[in-house]
């Protein structure tokens, strides 16, 4: 889970989702200055790399 404020929860999201949002940042569709910056240089494997891996984290919560 995220822990800056602004930043989005990618643990536990949908590979499908995260790969197109990162090519959508990449090819200047969606836009965000920082998101931009990291997702210009990915190629497609390195997206589909990164999907998979931040779709596999578990996402727990527990009451405080």
């Amino acid at each position: 889970m995220a822990t800056l404020p602004n930043a989005p929860n990618l643990a536990g999201q949908q590979a499908l989702y995260l790969s197109e949002q990162l090519k959508a940042y990449r090819n200047g569709k969606r836009q965000n200055e920082v998101m931009g910056v990291i997702a210009k240089p990915l190629s497609d494997i390195e997206i589909a790399q990164l999907s998979a891996w931040y779709s596999a984290i578990k996402v727990t919560a527990e009451a405080p």
